[in-house]
């Protein structure tokens, strides 16, 4: 749990290691307006509103709180990194919102606005994280909505990640991470299964026929883990094949390769789709569109991006480039920023299922980024 709540505050705090300064006027210093700045060595973050969040107390404090509640909102969720790309996009949101552009440096004349502005969404982020009906108010998936308006179903919900926090809070620390992006995967599994997979703007009237698959989906997830008898170790970490070569077995391929790259703390995988597919006899090959959030700023080309991403980046043009230099390419994604890339990923038929062979994401068909939501 530590881990999680680890990465929530840096979330909050930019996203990224601090190391250098965003330069004040020259007629002016920060420490003039904010005494706090130099002691506690605020020179050190790289964004500028960490600086002022950093050399306030109010806004510190109010920082505090604000983990609370974040943490409170975790745990009550089973697929807890949807409520970190929340709180992540919400940052993004609250900086322009307070006029605070990328890294900047916020003019000594409006570093009073600037502040009370930063308070100001803060408290009320705060107030909205506490009230009992933001898990559905701050849904923003087909299933989700579908969910919320359905009584019966956002009570089996409930339930339902009441029971899987439960049992993956008896696995090790080193082992619940896995757990939760295991829980995700199904998530898409059954978004796909349900045909909500890509209907983010199809009316709530023209989904109702997917509620069904949903309850029996919960109804299933929910018979597995009684059946558990408290062991999570006979819900997760299983390793089993996939039953099929399809964009099922093509998550679990993507899921292996991220966390055997150490990307989870980066990119999260939103949507996994089929364009097309080979099957023979005892192997197959399955081109699917993947589609990945970034969570925590990282270079357009660097060894997260190859790994993770399966190419470098031409963030501006949106593009894949064959350019392999980190040198050549200073660019980093922003938080919010969605990747999409297409592969070609290969299976071999073993006794129960299907093996993914693929153990790295690079070369990828195609590649492209879109802006922030």
């Amino acid at each position: 749990m530590r881990i999680i709540f680890l990465f929530v505050v840096a979330v909050l705090f930019g996203l990224a290691p601090a190391f250098a300064q965003n330069s004040p006027e020259p007629d002016h210093s920060i420490s003039e307006k904010l005494p706090l700045f130099a002691k506690n060595h605020c020179e050190t973050h790289k964004d500028p509103a960490n600086q002022l969040i950093c050399a306030d107390p109010e806004l510190s404090a109010a920082v505090a709180k604000l983990n609370v509640a974040i943490q409170e909102r975790l745990n009550r969720l089973a697929d807890r990194r949807v409520g970190i790309e929340e709180n992540a996009e919400w940052t993004h949101d609250r900086n322009k919102s307070c006029a605070i552009f990328g890294r900047e440096p916020v003019r000594y004349a409006d570093i009073d606005a600037v502040t009370a502005c930063l308070l100001k969404e803060m408290e009320e982020r705060i107030a909205i994280l506490r009230d009992p009906n933001f898990d559905c108010l701050a849904t923003n998936t087909p299933a989700g909505s579908l969910i919320c308006d359905d009584p019966s179903l956002e009570l089996a919900d409930v339930e339902l990640n009441r029971q899987v926090l439960a049992l993956i809070a008896k696995l090790p620390e080193d082992q619940q991470k896995q757990a939760f992006a295991e829980y995700a995967r199904w998530i898409r599994d059954r978004d796909r299964k349900c045909n909500l997979a890509g209907k983010d703007n199809v009316p709530l009237s023209e989904l109702s026929s997917s509620q069904g698959c949903l309850s029996d989906f919960m109804s299933d997830i929910m018979a597995e883990m009684v059946a558990a008898k408290g062991d999570p170790k006979r819900v997760f970490g299983r390793n089993r094949p996939s039953p099929l070569p399809n964009a099922d077995a093509v998550d679990l391929c993507v899921a292996q390769i991220h966390a055997a790259n150490a990307c989870d703390d980066f990119l999260r995988v939103s949507r996994v789709f089929e364009v097309n597919s080979r099957v023979a006899e005892q192997n197959a090959s399955v081109t699917a569109e993947v589609e990945m959030i970034v969570l925590s700023p990282f270079a357009a080309c660097s060894s997260i991006a190859s790994s993770c991403t399966g190419t470098c980046w031409d963030i501006r043009g949106g593009k894949a480039t064959a350019n392999s230099s980190p040198s050549g390419n200073r660019d980093s994604f922003p938080v919010s920023r969605r990747i999409r890339i297409e592969k070609a990923f290969a299976f071999q038929k073993i006794d129960n299922g299907w093996r993914c062979n693929s153990t790295a994401l690079p070369p990828i068909d195609i590649g492209a980024t879109v802006g922030t939501r």
